[in-house]
Protein backbone atom coordinates (compact mmCIF):
# COMPACT_ATOMS: atom_id res chain seq x y z
CA UNK A 1 0.00 0.00 0.00
CA UNK A 2 1.49 3.56 -0.89
CA UNK A 3 0.01 6.79 -0.08
CA UNK A 4 1.58 9.12 -3.15
CA UNK A 5 0.68 12.78 -1.50
CA UNK A 6 1.74 15.18 -3.75
CA UNK A 7 1.42 13.39 -7.31
CA UNK A 8 1.71 16.84 -9.14
CA UNK A 9 4.76 17.92 -7.95
CA UNK A 10 6.74 15.66 -10.52
CA UNK A 11 8.50 17.54 -13.31
CA UNK A 12 11.70 17.36 -15.45
CA UNK A 13 15.13 18.40 -13.84
CA UNK A 14 15.41 20.62 -16.53
CA UNK A 15 11.82 22.62 -15.20
CA UNK A 16 13.02 22.53 -11.72
CA UNK A 17 16.23 25.08 -12.71
CA UNK A 18 13.60 26.73 -14.49
CA UNK A 19 11.54 26.91 -11.40
CA UNK A 20 13.91 27.26 -9.00
CA UNK A 21 15.15 30.74 -10.65
CA UNK A 22 11.56 31.35 -10.42
CA UNK A 23 11.12 31.16 -6.92
CA UNK A 24 14.24 32.89 -5.96
CA UNK A 25 12.90 35.55 -8.09
CA UNK A 26 9.38 35.71 -6.61
CA UNK A 27 10.90 35.26 -3.03
CA UNK A 28 11.33 38.81 -2.04
CA UNK A 29 12.63 38.37 1.33
CA UNK A 30 14.91 35.27 0.46
CA UNK A 31 13.72 33.22 3.63
CA UNK A 32 12.40 30.08 1.35
CA UNK A 33 8.08 31.40 1.96
CA UNK A 34 6.23 33.23 -0.85
CA UNK A 35 3.63 35.03 1.22
CA UNK A 36 0.57 35.60 -0.63
CA UNK A 37 1.80 39.48 -1.42
CA UNK A 38 4.61 38.00 -3.31
CA UNK A 39 2.35 35.24 -4.90
CA UNK A 40 -0.07 37.53 -6.14
CA UNK A 41 2.60 39.83 -7.67
CA UNK A 42 4.32 36.96 -9.86
CA UNK A 43 0.84 35.24 -10.72
CA UNK A 44 -0.62 38.04 -11.89
CA UNK A 45 2.14 37.79 -14.87
CA UNK A 46 0.10 34.70 -16.08
CA UNK A 47 -2.75 36.66 -16.98
CA UNK A 48 -5.00 34.37 -15.74
CA UNK A 49 -8.80 35.14 -14.32
CA UNK A 50 -8.84 35.79 -10.69
CA UNK A 51 -10.90 33.20 -9.85
CA UNK A 52 -8.55 30.65 -11.04
CA UNK A 53 -5.80 32.21 -9.00
CA UNK A 54 -7.40 31.71 -5.83
CA UNK A 55 -8.16 27.83 -7.08
CA UNK A 56 -4.18 27.58 -8.02
CA UNK A 57 -3.34 29.31 -4.50
CA UNK A 58 -6.11 26.94 -2.73
CA UNK A 59 -4.65 23.54 -4.45
CA UNK A 60 -0.88 24.60 -3.79
CA UNK A 61 -1.17 25.63 -0.01
CA UNK A 62 -3.79 22.73 0.97
CA UNK A 63 -1.63 22.77 4.08
CA UNK A 64 -3.17 26.36 5.17
CA UNK A 65 -0.06 27.65 6.38
CA UNK A 66 -0.21 30.54 4.72
CA UNK A 67 3.02 30.54 1.97
CA UNK A 68 4.45 28.28 -0.56
CA UNK A 69 7.79 26.31 -0.17
CA UNK A 70 9.56 25.81 -3.05
CA UNK A 71 7.44 22.61 -3.75
CA UNK A 72 4.41 24.08 -3.44
CA UNK A 73 5.80 26.65 -5.82
CA UNK A 74 6.00 23.93 -8.17
CA UNK A 75 2.83 22.63 -7.83
CA UNK A 76 1.48 26.29 -8.55
CA UNK A 77 3.33 26.65 -11.28
CA UNK A 78 1.77 23.03 -13.33
CA UNK A 79 -1.72 24.44 -12.03
CA UNK A 80 -1.60 27.46 -13.66
CA UNK A 81 -0.15 25.52 -17.02
CA UNK A 82 -2.59 23.66 -16.71
CA UNK A 83 -5.28 26.65 -16.40
CA UNK A 84 -3.49 28.16 -19.43
CA UNK A 85 -4.14 25.23 -21.73
CA UNK A 86 -7.76 25.39 -20.65
CA UNK A 87 -8.23 22.79 -17.76
CA UNK A 88 -10.95 23.41 -14.95
CA UNK A 89 -9.18 23.28 -11.77
CA UNK A 90 -10.60 21.42 -9.31
CA UNK A 91 -9.04 19.86 -5.60
CA UNK A 92 -9.53 16.37 -7.26
CA UNK A 93 -6.64 17.62 -10.17
CA UNK A 94 -3.88 16.41 -8.33
CA UNK A 95 -5.42 12.85 -7.85
CA UNK A 96 -5.65 12.38 -11.55
CA UNK A 97 -2.40 11.61 -12.86
CA UNK A 98 -1.13 12.64 -16.21
CA UNK A 99 2.25 13.37 -17.91
CA UNK A 100 3.43 16.40 -15.56
CA UNK A 101 7.16 15.73 -15.75
CA UNK A 102 6.68 16.40 -19.58
CA UNK A 103 3.77 19.56 -18.27
CA UNK A 104 5.76 22.63 -20.04
CA UNK A 105 6.39 25.91 -17.59
CA UNK A 106 3.64 28.68 -17.54
CA UNK A 107 3.75 31.45 -19.82
CA UNK A 108 4.54 34.53 -17.77
CA UNK A 109 4.48 37.99 -19.22
CA UNK A 110 7.63 40.52 -18.74
CA UNK A 111 8.92 37.75 -16.74
CA UNK A 112 11.97 37.01 -19.04
CA UNK A 113 12.96 40.48 -19.36
CA UNK A 114 12.72 41.44 -15.71
CA UNK A 115 14.89 38.15 -15.04
CA UNK A 116 17.39 38.84 -17.74
CA UNK A 117 17.59 42.23 -15.73
CA UNK A 118 18.43 40.94 -12.21
CA UNK A 119 20.68 38.87 -14.06
CA UNK A 120 22.79 41.50 -15.36
CA UNK A 121 22.20 43.57 -12.04
CA UNK A 122 24.12 40.55 -10.06
CA UNK A 123 26.95 40.06 -12.65
CA UNK A 124 27.92 44.08 -12.56
CA UNK A 125 27.34 43.73 -8.70
CA UNK A 126 29.84 41.09 -8.64
CA UNK A 127 32.39 42.42 -10.78
CA UNK A 128 32.67 45.35 -8.78
CA UNK A 129 33.79 42.86 -5.86
CA UNK A 130 30.50 42.90 -3.54
CA UNK A 131 30.58 39.15 -2.73
CA UNK A 132 33.18 39.44 0.02
CA UNK A 133 30.83 42.43 1.28
CA UNK A 134 28.08 40.10 1.52
CA UNK A 135 30.27 37.91 2.87
CA UNK A 136 30.87 40.36 5.50
CA UNK A 137 26.62 40.78 5.40
CA UNK A 138 26.76 37.41 5.98
CA UNK A 139 28.47 36.61 9.04
CA UNK A 140 27.26 39.65 10.90
CA UNK A 141 23.38 38.36 9.97
CA UNK A 142 22.37 37.33 13.31
CA UNK A 143 23.73 40.23 15.21
CA UNK A 144 22.73 43.49 13.33
CA UNK A 145 19.61 45.21 14.01
CA UNK A 146 18.01 44.35 10.67
CA UNK A 147 18.62 40.98 10.74
CA UNK A 148 17.18 40.60 14.19
CA UNK A 149 14.22 42.41 12.33
CA UNK A 150 13.88 40.02 9.73
CA UNK A 151 13.99 37.11 12.44
CA UNK A 152 11.64 38.02 14.35
CA UNK A 153 9.37 38.96 10.96
CA UNK A 154 5.95 36.50 10.86
CA UNK A 155 6.04 34.71 7.38
CA UNK A 156 3.76 32.05 8.38
CA UNK A 157 0.74 31.11 10.48
CA UNK A 158 3.01 29.10 12.75
CA UNK A 159 5.73 31.84 13.13
CA UNK A 160 2.43 34.09 14.49
CA UNK A 161 1.70 31.08 17.02
CA UNK A 162 5.59 31.14 18.31
CA UNK A 163 5.63 35.01 18.93
CA UNK A 164 2.56 34.63 20.30
CA UNK A 165 3.28 32.04 22.60
CA UNK A 166 6.81 33.79 23.69
CA UNK A 167 4.69 36.85 24.22
CA UNK A 168 1.77 36.36 25.75
CA UNK A 169 0.88 32.56 26.40
CA UNK A 170 4.43 31.49 28.35
CA UNK A 171 4.43 34.56 31.14
CA UNK A 172 1.23 32.86 32.01
CA UNK A 173 2.43 29.43 32.11
CA UNK A 174 5.52 29.90 34.11
CA UNK A 175 3.81 32.03 36.59
CA UNK A 176 1.35 29.78 37.42
CA UNK A 177 3.49 26.59 37.02
CA UNK A 178 1.18 24.88 34.41
CA UNK A 179 4.28 22.56 32.93
CA UNK A 180 4.67 20.88 36.58
CA UNK A 181 0.56 20.69 36.37
CA UNK A 182 -0.58 20.01 32.96
CA UNK A 183 1.86 20.33 29.93
CA UNK A 184 6.05 20.72 29.17
CA UNK A 185 6.67 24.55 28.33
CA UNK A 186 6.35 24.60 24.15
CA UNK A 187 9.56 24.84 22.15
CA UNK A 188 10.42 25.67 18.28
CA UNK A 189 10.12 21.98 17.37
CA UNK A 190 6.46 21.73 19.08
CA UNK A 191 5.09 24.17 16.02
CA UNK A 192 7.30 22.61 13.59
CA UNK A 193 7.13 18.66 14.09
CA UNK A 194 5.74 16.87 11.39
CA UNK A 195 1.72 15.43 12.18
CA UNK A 196 1.94 12.19 14.22
CA UNK A 197 -0.10 8.85 13.65
CA UNK A 198 -0.42 6.46 16.77
CA UNK A 199 -1.15 3.44 16.86
CA UNK A 200 -2.77 1.76 20.18
CA UNK A 201 -3.88 -1.34 20.85
CA UNK A 202 -3.75 -4.82 22.59
CA UNK A 203 -0.87 -7.02 21.80
CA UNK A 204 -0.64 -8.98 18.49
CA UNK A 205 -3.63 -6.55 16.98
CA UNK A 206 -1.47 -5.86 14.41
CA UNK A 207 -0.20 -2.42 15.28
CA UNK A 208 3.67 -3.24 13.72
CA UNK A 209 2.28 -5.16 11.31
CA UNK A 210 0.00 -2.09 10.13
CA UNK A 211 2.87 0.14 9.96
CA UNK A 212 4.82 -2.12 7.52
CA UNK A 213 1.93 -2.58 5.44
CA UNK A 214 1.70 1.48 5.29
CA UNK A 215 5.57 1.77 4.65
CA UNK A 216 5.75 -1.50 2.13
CA UNK A 217 8.53 -2.00 4.22
CA UNK A 218 10.00 -2.84 8.12
CA UNK A 219 11.05 -0.06 9.54
CA UNK A 220 14.83 -0.81 11.54
CA UNK A 221 14.29 -2.35 14.98
CA UNK A 222 10.40 -4.07 14.12
CA UNK A 223 9.58 -7.24 15.64
CA UNK A 224 6.65 -8.97 14.85
CA UNK A 225 4.75 -11.66 16.27
CA UNK A 226 1.79 -13.72 18.20
CA UNK A 227 3.43 -12.68 21.42
CA UNK A 228 4.16 -9.03 23.28
CA UNK A 229 6.89 -8.37 20.83
CA UNK A 230 7.17 -4.31 20.74
CA UNK A 231 8.17 -3.36 24.46
CA UNK A 232 8.71 0.25 23.98
CA UNK A 233 7.69 3.37 22.50
CA UNK A 234 8.84 3.63 18.86
CA UNK A 235 8.56 6.75 16.94
CA UNK A 236 9.19 6.19 13.00
CA UNK A 237 10.63 9.21 11.23
CA UNK A 238 11.96 10.15 8.11
CA UNK A 239 15.96 10.21 7.73
CA UNK A 240 18.87 9.92 5.93
CA UNK A 241 19.61 6.43 6.89
CA UNK A 242 18.15 3.30 8.28
CA UNK A 243 18.92 3.39 12.41
CA UNK A 244 17.36 3.52 15.67
CA UNK A 245 18.30 6.04 17.98
CA UNK A 246 17.40 5.56 21.73
CA UNK A 247 15.52 7.15 23.78
CA UNK A 248 17.46 9.53 25.85
CA UNK A 249 19.43 11.02 22.63
CA UNK A 250 16.49 12.10 20.73
CA UNK A 251 14.72 13.65 24.27
CA UNK A 252 17.62 15.81 24.62
CA UNK A 253 17.84 16.67 20.52
CA UNK A 254 16.44 20.62 20.24
CA UNK A 255 14.66 20.20 16.89
CA UNK A 256 13.08 16.75 18.18
CA UNK A 257 9.45 17.30 19.82
CA UNK A 258 10.00 14.99 22.66
CA UNK A 259 11.97 16.65 25.05
CA UNK A 260 8.38 16.86 27.19
CA UNK A 261 8.92 12.42 27.70
CA UNK A 262 12.29 13.99 30.29
CA UNK A 263 9.36 14.24 32.63
CA UNK A 264 9.00 10.40 33.04
CA UNK A 265 12.29 9.45 33.86
CA UNK A 266 15.14 7.70 32.44
CA UNK A 267 12.66 4.47 33.30
CA UNK A 268 10.72 5.28 30.62
CA UNK A 269 13.44 6.57 27.91
CA UNK A 270 15.47 2.90 27.98
CA UNK A 271 11.57 2.22 26.58
CA UNK A 272 11.63 4.53 23.97
CA UNK A 273 13.33 5.04 20.94
CA UNK A 274 13.29 7.05 17.71
CA UNK A 275 13.30 4.42 14.33
CA UNK A 276 14.79 6.75 11.15
CA UNK A 277 14.33 5.64 7.57
CA UNK A 278 13.67 7.03 4.05
CA UNK A 279 10.76 7.05 2.62
CA UNK A 280 7.96 9.28 1.12
CA UNK A 281 5.53 8.75 3.48
CA UNK A 282 7.25 9.85 6.12
CA UNK A 283 8.22 12.98 4.60
CA UNK A 284 4.79 13.96 5.52
CA UNK A 285 4.22 11.83 8.96
CA UNK A 286 5.64 10.50 11.95
CA UNK A 287 4.18 6.99 13.43
CA UNK A 288 4.28 6.31 16.29
CA UNK A 289 3.94 2.29 17.66
CA UNK A 290 3.06 1.77 20.83
CA UNK A 291 3.62 -1.16 23.26
CA UNK A 292 0.94 -3.49 23.25
CA UNK A 293 -1.72 -3.05 26.26
CA UNK A 294 -2.15 -6.01 28.90
CA UNK A 295 -4.58 -7.17 31.26
CA UNK A 296 -5.02 -7.63 34.89
CA UNK A 297 -3.30 -6.00 37.52
CA UNK A 298 -0.18 -7.60 37.64
CA UNK A 299 0.65 -6.64 34.59
CA UNK A 300 0.15 -2.58 35.82
CA UNK A 301 2.30 -3.17 38.66
CA UNK A 302 4.94 -4.35 36.25
CA UNK A 303 5.23 -1.55 34.22
CA UNK A 304 7.89 0.53 35.26
CA UNK A 305 6.53 3.75 34.60
CA UNK A 306 3.61 5.66 33.95
CA UNK A 307 2.56 4.23 30.27
CA UNK A 308 -0.95 5.92 31.05
CA UNK A 309 0.69 9.26 31.12
CA UNK A 310 3.07 8.35 28.11
CA UNK A 311 -0.09 7.70 26.56
CA UNK A 312 -1.80 10.91 27.49
CA UNK A 313 1.34 13.04 26.58
CA UNK A 314 1.73 11.44 22.97
CA UNK A 315 -2.32 11.58 22.72
CA UNK A 316 -1.94 15.91 22.73
CA UNK A 317 0.88 15.83 19.99
CA UNK A 318 -0.58 13.01 17.96
CA UNK A 319 -2.87 14.51 14.83
CA UNK A 320 -4.72 11.04 14.64
CA UNK A 321 -5.01 7.90 17.56
CA UNK A 322 -5.75 4.84 15.76
CA UNK A 323 -7.58 1.92 18.21
CA UNK A 324 -6.53 -1.19 16.58
CA UNK A 325 -8.71 -4.25 17.50
CA UNK A 326 -8.87 -7.87 15.85
CA UNK A 327 -12.07 -10.58 16.20
CA UNK A 328 -10.63 -12.46 18.60
CA UNK A 329 -9.17 -9.42 21.38
CA UNK A 330 -12.48 -7.74 21.30
CA UNK A 331 -12.57 -7.23 25.23
CA UNK A 332 -11.22 -4.11 27.17
CA UNK A 333 -8.96 -4.70 29.90
CA UNK A 334 -8.41 -2.40 33.12
CA UNK A 335 -5.42 -0.93 31.51
CA UNK A 336 -7.25 -0.38 28.21
CA UNK A 337 -9.74 1.64 29.64
CA UNK A 338 -7.21 3.51 31.55
CA UNK A 339 -5.48 4.12 28.39
CA UNK A 340 -8.86 5.21 26.39
CA UNK A 341 -9.47 7.36 29.36
CA UNK A 342 -6.76 9.49 29.24
CA UNK A 343 -7.37 10.48 25.96
CA UNK A 344 -9.93 12.29 26.74
CA UNK A 345 -10.29 15.52 24.73
CA UNK A 346 -8.92 14.29 22.22
CA UNK A 347 -11.97 12.42 20.91
CA UNK A 348 -11.96 13.82 17.44
CA UNK A 349 -7.99 12.15 16.52
CA UNK A 350 -9.52 8.60 17.38
CA UNK A 351 -10.60 5.93 14.79
CA UNK A 352 -10.83 2.81 15.45
CA UNK A 353 -9.57 -0.08 13.09
CA UNK A 354 -11.50 -3.64 13.29
CA UNK A 355 -7.93 -5.72 11.92
CA UNK A 356 -7.87 -9.34 10.79
CA UNK A 357 -11.14 -9.00 9.81
CA UNK A 358 -11.11 -11.71 7.10
CA UNK A 359 -10.11 -14.20 9.67
CA UNK A 360 -14.46 -14.63 10.39
CA UNK A 361 -16.89 -14.94 7.68
CA UNK A 362 -19.48 -12.42 6.91
CA UNK A 363 -22.03 -13.15 9.44
CA UNK A 364 -19.53 -13.34 12.40
CA UNK A 365 -18.07 -10.46 11.09
CA UNK A 366 -21.39 -8.88 11.71
CA UNK A 367 -21.56 -10.03 15.32
CA UNK A 368 -17.73 -9.19 16.05
CA UNK A 369 -18.55 -5.63 14.98
CA UNK A 370 -22.10 -5.27 16.76
CA UNK A 371 -19.90 -6.65 19.80
CA UNK A 372 -17.20 -3.94 19.64
CA UNK A 373 -19.54 -0.95 19.25
CA UNK A 374 -21.07 -2.21 22.53
CA UNK A 375 -17.86 -2.78 24.40
CA UNK A 376 -16.33 1.14 22.88
CA UNK A 377 -19.89 2.71 24.08
CA UNK A 378 -19.24 1.56 27.63
CA UNK A 379 -15.84 2.86 27.79
CA UNK A 380 -15.88 6.05 26.55
CA UNK A 381 -19.11 7.04 27.45
CA UNK A 382 -20.31 9.46 24.30
CA UNK A 383 -23.61 9.74 22.52
CA UNK A 384 -21.84 9.98 19.32
CA UNK A 385 -20.82 6.60 16.55
CA UNK A 386 -17.51 5.92 16.71
CA UNK A 387 -15.73 5.52 13.01
CA UNK A 388 -14.79 1.98 12.80
CA UNK A 389 -12.78 0.98 9.72
CA UNK A 390 -13.00 -2.65 9.07
CA UNK A 391 -10.45 -4.36 6.93
CA UNK A 392 -7.23 -6.54 7.15
CA UNK A 393 -4.11 -4.06 7.17
CA UNK A 394 -0.83 -6.66 6.30
CA UNK A 395 0.54 -7.80 2.88
CA UNK A 396 -1.01 -11.19 2.68
CA UNK A 397 -3.95 -11.75 0.64
CA UNK A 398 -7.58 -11.90 2.42
CA UNK A 399 -9.00 -15.21 3.35
CA UNK A 400 -11.43 -16.96 0.95
CA UNK A 401 -14.03 -16.91 3.88
CA UNK A 402 -15.32 -13.60 3.18
CA UNK A 403 -16.35 -13.73 0.00
CA UNK A 404 -16.85 -11.62 -2.70
CA UNK A 405 -19.09 -9.20 -0.95
CA UNK A 406 -15.71 -8.88 1.98
CA UNK A 407 -13.12 -8.20 -0.29
CA UNK A 408 -15.46 -5.22 -1.84
CA UNK A 409 -15.66 -4.29 1.81
CA UNK A 410 -12.24 -3.93 2.51
CA UNK A 411 -11.16 -2.55 -0.53
CA UNK A 412 -13.70 -0.08 0.42
CA UNK A 413 -12.64 0.55 3.97
CA UNK A 414 -9.05 0.50 3.05
CA UNK A 415 -9.33 3.63 0.71
CA UNK A 416 -11.49 5.32 3.70
CA UNK A 417 -8.49 5.19 5.96
CA UNK A 418 -5.71 6.27 3.46
CA UNK A 419 -7.94 9.08 2.70
CA UNK A 420 -8.11 9.85 6.62
CA UNK A 421 -4.33 9.23 6.63
CA UNK A 422 -3.49 11.57 3.21
CA UNK A 423 -5.60 14.59 4.49
CA UNK A 424 -3.55 14.71 8.03
CA UNK A 425 -0.84 16.80 6.22
CA UNK A 426 -3.76 19.07 5.14
CA UNK A 427 -5.18 19.33 8.69
CA UNK A 428 -1.99 19.85 10.69
CA UNK A 429 -1.54 23.72 10.33
CA UNK A 430 -5.58 23.80 11.42
CA UNK A 431 -4.84 21.46 14.39
CA UNK A 432 -1.84 23.25 15.22
CA UNK A 433 -4.08 26.41 15.81
CA UNK A 434 -6.73 24.20 17.63
CA UNK A 435 -4.36 22.63 20.10
CA UNK A 436 -2.92 25.99 20.91
CA UNK A 437 -6.51 27.32 21.52
CA UNK A 438 -6.88 24.43 24.07
CA UNK A 439 -3.71 25.06 25.84
CA UNK A 440 -4.29 28.72 25.95
CA UNK A 441 -7.86 28.22 27.88
CA UNK A 442 -6.50 25.31 29.83
CA UNK A 443 -3.35 27.49 30.77
CA UNK A 444 -5.94 30.70 31.32
CA UNK A 445 -8.41 28.21 33.80
CA UNK A 446 -5.33 26.88 35.56
CA UNK A 447 -4.31 30.80 36.27
CA UNK A 448 -7.67 31.16 37.90
CA UNK A 449 -7.59 28.01 39.80
CA UNK A 450 -4.13 28.49 41.41
CA UNK A 451 -4.74 31.93 42.02
CA UNK A 452 -7.58 31.18 43.68
CA UNK A 453 -6.53 28.74 45.74
CA UNK A 454 -3.53 31.25 46.77
CA UNK A 455 -6.41 33.86 48.00
CA UNK A 456 -8.02 30.91 49.96
CA UNK A 457 -4.73 29.96 51.67
CA UNK A 458 -4.62 32.32 55.69
CA UNK A 459 -2.29 35.12 56.22
CA UNK A 460 -0.81 33.79 59.11
CA UNK A 461 -1.76 31.14 61.51
CA UNK A 462 -3.31 27.59 60.45
CA UNK A 463 -1.89 27.28 56.72
CA UNK A 464 -1.22 23.63 56.52
CA UNK A 465 -4.55 22.66 58.06
CA UNK A 466 -6.05 25.06 55.43
CA UNK A 467 -3.64 23.73 52.62
CA UNK A 468 -4.94 20.21 53.45
CA UNK A 469 -8.57 21.30 53.59
CA UNK A 470 -8.06 22.72 50.12
CA UNK A 471 -6.87 19.75 48.53
CA UNK A 472 -9.15 17.46 50.01
CA UNK A 473 -11.97 20.25 48.59
CA UNK A 474 -10.59 20.47 45.38
CA UNK A 475 -13.05 19.85 42.99
CA UNK A 476 -16.03 22.22 45.21
CA UNK A 477 -13.06 24.81 44.89
CA UNK A 478 -13.15 24.31 41.07
CA UNK A 479 -16.91 24.73 41.23
CA UNK A 480 -16.41 28.23 43.17
CA UNK A 481 -13.48 29.31 40.16
CA UNK A 482 -16.19 28.22 37.77
CA UNK A 483 -18.97 30.60 39.07
CA UNK A 484 -16.44 33.22 40.19
CA UNK A 485 -14.85 33.06 36.02
CA UNK A 486 -18.38 32.08 34.46
CA UNK A 487 -15.58 29.34 32.80
CA UNK A 488 -16.68 25.91 31.24
CA UNK A 489 -17.06 23.18 33.42
CA UNK A 490 -15.43 20.75 30.49
CA UNK A 491 -12.66 22.38 30.28
CA UNK A 492 -11.24 22.36 33.89
CA UNK A 493 -8.33 19.71 34.68
CA UNK A 494 -8.79 15.92 36.40
CA UNK A 495 -9.76 16.31 39.33
CA UNK A 496 -7.65 13.49 41.25
CA UNK A 497 -4.74 14.33 38.79
CA UNK A 498 -4.91 17.99 40.36
CA UNK A 499 -5.17 16.55 43.57
CA UNK A 500 -2.21 14.55 43.31
CA UNK A 501 0.36 17.71 41.86
CA UNK A 502 -1.13 19.70 44.30
CA UNK A 503 0.35 17.32 47.27
CA UNK A 504 3.40 18.38 46.26
CA UNK A 505 3.71 22.04 46.35
CA UNK A 506 3.24 24.61 49.06
CA UNK A 507 -0.11 26.56 48.39
CA UNK A 508 1.14 29.74 50.03
CA UNK A 509 3.88 30.32 47.42
CA UNK A 510 1.42 30.39 44.69
CA UNK A 511 1.52 33.57 42.79
CA UNK A 512 -2.14 36.16 43.21
CA UNK A 513 -4.26 36.46 40.29
CA UNK A 514 -2.77 39.10 37.76
CA UNK A 515 -5.50 40.52 35.59
CA UNK A 516 -3.37 41.82 33.04
CA UNK A 517 -1.90 38.59 31.71
CA UNK A 518 -5.42 37.24 32.17
CA UNK A 519 -6.36 40.24 29.31
CA UNK A 520 -3.47 39.63 27.51
CA UNK A 521 -4.58 35.67 26.83
CA UNK A 522 -8.13 37.32 26.29
CA UNK A 523 -6.97 39.66 23.72
CA UNK A 524 -4.64 36.85 21.95
CA UNK A 525 -7.39 34.45 21.84
CA UNK A 526 -10.25 36.94 20.68
CA UNK A 527 -8.07 39.41 18.77
CA UNK A 528 -4.79 38.17 17.62
CA UNK A 529 -5.37 34.62 16.41
CA UNK A 530 -8.23 35.73 14.37
CA UNK A 531 -5.95 38.87 13.10
CA UNK A 532 -3.18 36.35 12.50
CA UNK A 533 -5.47 33.88 10.50
CA UNK A 534 -7.09 36.43 8.13
CA UNK A 535 -3.40 37.68 7.32
CA UNK A 536 -2.45 34.85 5.69
CA UNK A 537 -6.03 33.43 4.33
CA UNK A 538 -5.90 32.91 0.38
CA UNK A 539 -4.63 36.13 -1.07
CA UNK A 540 -7.36 36.08 -3.76
CA UNK A 541 -10.04 36.07 -0.85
Amino acid sequence: MEIDLAPINRCSKEHQKIYQEWFSFADSDGDGRLTGNDATKFFNMSNLPREDLKQVWAIADSKREGFLGYKEFITAMQLISLAQAGHTLTSDIINVGGDFENLQPPAMESLDARLAKKRKSKKESDQNGSPQLQSSTSANWFTSSKSAKKLNSVTSIMDGLKKLYVQKLKPLEVTYQFNDFVSPLLGNSDFDAKPMVMLLGQYSTGKTTFIKHLLGSSYPGAHIGPEPTTDRFVVVMNGPDERSVPGNTIAVQADMPFSGLTTFGTVFLSKFECSQMPHPLLEHITLVDTPGVLSGEKQRSQRSYDFTGVTSWFAAKCDLILLLFDPYKLDISDEFKRVISSLRGHDDKIRVVLNKADQVDTQQLMRVYGALMWSLGKVLNTPEVMRVYIGSFNDKPLNAATGPMGQELFEKEQDDLLTDLKNIPKRACDRRINEFVKRARAAKIHACIISHLKKEMPVMMGKAKAQQRLIDNIDIEFAKVQREHHLPAGDFPNVEHFREVLNLYNIDKFEKLKPKMIQSTDDMLGHDIPKLLKNFRNPYD
